[in-house]
């Protein structure tokens, strides 16, 4: 499968290119020996343990949450949405085969995550440069997708090559990870 993405070249040009980075399952997913990611590290015991696919131009992954995550009693607390979204939205990077880093992410809750209640969290790009990848996302009831829990945009950018030096210098199980 591939995707169309708008690119901005090194000469400040902007052209349509189709990649299938977003297509590898790999690439969507850290299957380093790291695993210590608190959103999506299978190894993270405490984490939340998300695991994205492609489902057409969208990002997708299901969540249901559980007690250890709830602010108010009951309630999901907003710091897990925020990170459902900022998972899932980082994952667009994927169309320009990077792993990038939040630069800006804005959320706006619309209702009260439930404890208990499965939600469904999609993604997509609104755009994807070389240097900037903007995406947008929502949390949404699984059992009624009509109902929005939360929505956000945000903008991402690259890992410095000399932070990816220090990751693999410190954690040898990331060389393969950033080699991708």
């Amino acid at each position: 499968m591939t995707y169309e993405a708008q690119v901005e070249t090194s000469d400040g040009q902007t052209t349509d290119q189709s990649s299938t980075a977003a297509a590898e399952p790999d690439m969507l997913n850290d299957r380093s020996g790291y695993q210590g990611c608190f959103g999506c590290g299978a190894r993270n015991l405490i984490g939340l343990q998300l695991v994205f696919r492609r489902e057409g131009d969208e990002i997708v992954t299901e969540f249901t949450p559980d007690a250890q995550y709830q602010g108010f009693p009951g309630v999901v607390h907003g710091g897990v949405v925020a990170t459902l979204l900022d998972e899932a939205l980082s994952r667009t990077a994927t169309l320009v085969g990077r792993w990038m880093m939040t630069a800006r992410l804005e959320i706006r809750y619309r209702r009260a995550a439930l404890v208990g209640e499965p939600l469904r969290i999609t993604a997509r790009a609104l755009t994807a440069r070389s240097r900037i990848v903007t995406a947008q996302g929502e949390v949404r009831l699984a059992s009624d997708p009509a109902v929005v829990v939360a929505e956000a945009e945000g903008s991402f950018l690259p890992i410095t090559q000399q932070y990816q030096d220090e990751m693999v210098t410190e954690h040898p199980e990331f060389a393969d990870f950033f080699a991708r």
